[in-house]
Parts: C-alpha cells; sequence; structure tokens
C-alpha cells in the first residue's frame, strides 16, 4: 500500500477521528517514555509522512479524564481538555487564576485555579446574570480588587461589561455595562470585542480591543473615559497562506522592562487549520507607535499534519520560577472539532533586544513542567449524585438566566438524594438544556430518570439549540433527537422510571436504556455519527457536551449521575 499524497488530506481529514482507525493509529496501553522534543518511541509515522503521527496516551484524573500532568517531569497538552477557548491567565502571587469564554452557558465565567501552571481546579463563576453569549474575556487585579473584563453579544445589544470582587473566589457583583443603551443615538464601538487591561506609563488604565483600538477607563474601572482612539494595524501574513479572515482580535498587554507588549491574534479562529495564529507588537508608550515583532507569525498551526490546528489567541506569564516564561493559548485537535478549542501551554524565551519567541517545542509531545510551583488534583469529578449544587462549577444552563434556579430542587429520599427540576419548553431545542464540558475523545454517562405525568425528560450530546442528538422519554414513547430534528416516536416499556446511557465513542453515538436501575440493558435502536457538530458546521463557537434535559408539563427528578471516559 503506498502511503498517502498530501493532495489526499482534506478528503480524509473530513473523516475526523476515523481517520484514526484508518491509520491503523492504536494508543499504547502504558504511557510512553518518551523525549521532550523528540516525541515518543511508540508513535509511528502511520502514512508515511507525518499525517497523524502523534499517538501519545495522556495521564488520566478522576473518572479517567485526561490530565496534561504525566508524572514524569512532563506535560503533554491540552493543559486544560475540553472547550476552555480564549484562555485569560492573572498570576497573583504564588497562584495563577484563569478564566475562559463560556459563550451560552449560565452561569458563566468559572475561575480556574493553579500553582503550577499544568494543573488546574475550577472554583466558582464569575457571572450568574444572562448579558448574552460571552466571549473572549480579560481577568485581572489592580489595587487589590479582582475584575473581569466581558465582551457579551445579544441581539440590539452588544457591549463590554465588568463584573468585580475583592475575593477571587468571590461574591462577585452585578454586570455593569460599560456602553450603556442611549436611546437618542447609536452606541460606539458596538462591535469592539476582546478587552485587553493594561495599566499606562501615566498610571491610567485602559482597555485595548479587536481591530487596535483602546479607551481609557475610570480609575475604579468601572466605566470608560473619553473616545475610543486606534492605535494598531496589525501585522500582515503572506497572501498565500490559508486563513479564515484577517480578524485582528484578543489583545493582551502587559508591561515587560522598558516595552509595552501588545500580543494579538490573526487569521480568524476557526476555518481553515492553518488559519490563526499569535503576532506581537510593541511600544514605548501605551499610546504608540507599536512596532510588530521580527518573529511574527510566534505562533502559528503550519500543516493540518500537525496535531494542534487553529493556535491562537495567548496570553504571557510568567512560570513558578522567575525568568521562565509561558503562552497559554488554544487550538482545536486534530480530528476533534467537537472539543472545542482546548487549552495549550507552550514555553516562550526573550531575546536580548527585548523581544519574545517560542522555544520551539512540538506542542502534540511531552514538554518538561514549568519548574518550581505546588502541584496538585487536576480537573473536578463529573459524576454527580445530586447531593449538592454544581451549578457553575461543573452544569450550567444554555441560554438560562439567574432564573433558572427557579427549576432547580435538591433533595433526599428513601432512594437518595436527588435533583427535580422543573419543566421548561417542548424539547430540547427550547428548554435551556443543562450541560457541561468535558475534555475526553471517548466517554460514556448514565442517570436515572423519574417522570411526572406530562413530563418529557432526556439524555442528549448537545451543541446548541439546532444541533443535538439524543433520546427523550415522552408520553408517546420514546423520542429520537437526531441531528437537531426531534424525529420520531418509538414504542417504550411502562413506568416512569428509566435509567439512560449515552456513549460517544470518537463520534459515534450510541444510546442503552434501563428499566431496573441499570441491572439490564437493552440498546435503542439508532446510533449517530456527530463528528460534524462544532463550529466550522453549525458556527457558535461551542462544543459538543452531554446534557439533560426537562420539558413539557411535568417535573423530573435525576439521580445517580455517572461519567467516566472510555480509553
Amino acid at each position: 500500500m503506498q502511503p498517502l499524497s498530501l493532495r489526499q488530506l482534506p478528503r480524509l481529514l473530513a473523516w475526523g477521528a476515523l481517520a484514526l482507525a484508518a491509520a491503523g493509529c492504536t494508543p499504547p496501553q502504558t504511557k510512553p517514555q518518551a523525549d521532550a522534543n523528540t516525541g515518543s518511541a511508540d508513535c509511528v509515522d502511520y502514512l508515511g509522512n507525518g499525517f497523524l503521527r502523534h499517538c501519545q496516551t495522556w495521564a488520566t484524573t478522576y473518572e479517567g479524564q485526561r490530565q496534561g500532568d504525566l508524572g514524569d517531569g512532563t506535560y503533554l497538552n491540552p493543559i486544560v481538555a475540553g472547550d476552555r477557548p480564549d484562555p485569560s491567565i492573572l498570576k497573583d502571587g504564588d497562584d495563577y487564576y484563569m478564566v475562559f469564554s463560556t459563550f451560552e452557558s449560565y452561569p458563566a465565567l468559572t475561575i480556574w485555579h493553579s500553582q503550577d501552571l499544568v494543573n488546574w481546579q475550577p472554583i466558582g463563576p464569575a457571572l450568574t446574570h444572562y448579558i448574552g453569549s460571552i466571549w473572549a474575556p480579560e481577568l485581572t487585579k489592580h489595587n487589590g480588587r479582582y475584575y473581569v473584563y466581558i465582551p457579551a453579544k445579544l441581539p440590539g445589544h452588544n457591549s463590554n461589561y465588568v463584573v468585580w470582587a475583592d475575593d477571587i473566589r468571590g461574591p462577585w457583583s452585578a454586570p455593569i455595562d460599560l456602553n450603556p443603551r442611549d436611546a437618542k443615538q447609536q452606541r460606539k464601538y458596538a462591535d469592539r470585542i476582546d478587552p485587553g487591561h493594561l495599566v499606562g506609563e501615566d498610571g491610567k488604565r485602559y482597555l485595548f480591543f479587536s481591530h487596535g483600538d483602546y479607551v481609557q477607563l475610570a480609575d475604579d474601572g468601572l466605566s470608560l473615559v473619553g473616545e475610543m482612539k486606534h492605535t494598531y494595524d496589525g501585522w500582515k501574513y503572506p497572501e498565500e497562506w490559508d486563513v479564515e479572515s484577517y480578524a485582528q482580535e484578543g489583545p493582551k498587554m502587559l508591561k515587560h522592562g522598558d516595552y509595552f507588549y501588545m500580543v494579538t491574534a490573526v487569521g480568524g479562529t476557526a476555518g481553515p487549520p492553518t488559519g490563526h495564529m499569535v503576532i506581537a507588537a510593541r511600544a514605548k508608550s501605551v499610546h504608540g507607535p507599536w512596532e510588530n515583532s521580527p518573529y511574527n507569525p510566534i505562533i502559528r498551526t503550519e500543516s493540518a499534519a500537525e496535531k494542534w490546528w487553529s493556535r491562537g489567541h495567548a496570553t504571557l506569564v510568567e512560570g513558578p520560577t522567575p525568568g521562565d516564561w509561558y503562552m497559554m493559548y488554544h487550538g482545536y485537535e486534530n480530528g476533534f472539532h467537537t472539543l472545542g478549542r482546548q487549552t495549550l501551554l507552550e514555553p516562550i524565551e526573550w531575546t536580548d533586544d527585548g523581544w519574545f519567541r517560542s522555544k520551539g517545542f512540538d506542542v502534540g509531545e511531552p514538554i518538561p513542567k514549568p519548574k518550581g510551583g505546588k502541584a496538585s488534583k487536576h480537573g473536578s469529578p463529573l459524576s454527580d449524585d445530586f447531593s449538592s449544587n454544581k451549578f457553575g462549577l461543573q452544569w450550567s444552563f444554555y441560554r438560562g438566566d439567574q432564573s433558572e434556579n427557579q427549576r432547580l430542587h435538591y433533595g433526599r429520599d428513601a432512594q437518595g438524594p436527588y435533583l427535580e427540576l422543573s419543566p421548561k419548553g417542548t424539547s430540547p431545542s427550547n428548554s435551556s438544556p443543562m450541560t457541561f464540558v468535558q475534555g475526553n475523545q471517548a466517554y460514556q454517562f448514565e442517570v436515572d430518570l423519574e417522570l411526572e405525568d406530562g413530563a418529557v425528560a432526556g439524555a442528549m450530546v448537545f451543541y446548541n439549540d439546532k444541533l443535538y442528538a439524543g433520546v427523550g422519554i415522552a408520553p408517546k414513547g420514546f423520542w429520537l433527537h437526531r441531528y437537531g430534528m426531534d424525529q420520531r416516536y418509538s414504542a417504550r416499556p411502562d413506568g416512569n422510571k428509566f435509567r439512560l446511557r449515552v456513549t460517544n465513542n470518537r463520534h459515534i453515538l450510541t444510546i442503552h436504556y434501563s428499566t431496573d436501575q441499570g441491572k439490564t440493558w437493552r440498546k435503542y435502536d439508532t446510533q449517530m455519527e456527530v463528528s460534524g457538530f462544532h463550529h466550522n458546521v453549525a458556527y457558535g463557537f461551542m462544543s459538543l457536551r452531554p446534557a439533560l434535559y426537562a420539558a413539557g408539563t411535568g417535573k423530573v427528578k435525576f439521580r445517580n449521575f455517572v461519567y467516566r471516559a472510555l480509553p
């Protein structure tokens, strides 16, 4: 058999993870011994040309979830698996805090904590009020107070907001609109997103935005002062590169030595795998002029053969050991767009002339861990016995605001703890399903459902209100949800108690059900292929997530939710 040529790659890539099987890539059962730069001795050039050569095994944490720390002084990206895009990271003494875009998930903006840059744990949400789809936020600290600056897109009122807290663990303030609606005239700058905070040489505070614009903040950081100004035109890549669009966005700002630095993304955040990239510029004054780095692009996916696609939107951060520097950014995993943009960590170095550049590690292979710091258990369990409220730590509602809390009731009876969810809407499309982010290529979850008369409930994988797949239980029978359509009913056993099992094994979705609490199982007669449930197909920047919903006219009790990653 002849190796596939590069001209054949686009067609094969369309199969996503199925290409792994076609290439004969079987992940090793033990963690390979690897050189930090050359990769695993157990990995081979499966197609003879470097395509999908990465076949690493991650270390695992709770329930087999992937973690970056390999336990031998190295880490393997992603640092935070699953849909954790646009990372904004804050170093605060010996602690690191990070927040991500959360888009339509509420509660929103979960804060994560680490002391070594590799192992992270969720703390809780910074935002509970619905203000729209939350795009790339900015987490910063100024004069002892924490702030999150938030671009939010809501039909008729795109804007930027801020929340603040004196303790990173909260309580956080209600969101303050930095661009309040003016009924007499069009609001200005509604399309400016991705705020980046910086204190200038004049001691004043500024927010930098997409398109190379900036504006002064009030000293308390809670309002804008003066007019938006344009200061930076970006860096232009060669015309022959395949990108999504120019899309100058995501400015992350810092002062280092004698210069202010602006770290920006261009090339579009999705689309072709080679589009998104990281560029840098510097200036002696916060007001410019800005000089482009001779090392641009600092980071870029150069080939569809790489493990990580569309790499960009970076924040610079100093490691636990002074003088060690890193970039935290996001990328899509080759073959798994459905997982969303995941968080990657890459070492950088400062040059003698005051620029920074990548150290050149392959981010698809093990990399030496940052020196110093204190490791801790990574992540958190995704199984839930519903004995406590984990909204904002794990669960969120799709397009649900603070009023969704009125739908929740936690209780306990002879069978143990449960979550009772009041109904909303008629199907997954309008019921604000409860979802969570997971980061494994293959996984399975189970849950008990007890339905009142008139209730409709189910378990599924959910991208958005127009694209989901799974099975519901309704008075008329099992209800097939396929490719965002509520398609047909089929006969179901009598009774109001069921246990559902949903398996997503590298894009192949299989559902089982039980009427005796999981002692015996029957396979639902329709399977689905879900590799196309992602942004390049359906827009929205979301990921494909495990989900539960309650609709109709009756309440639903959920019990014994169990998650497990599959090898």
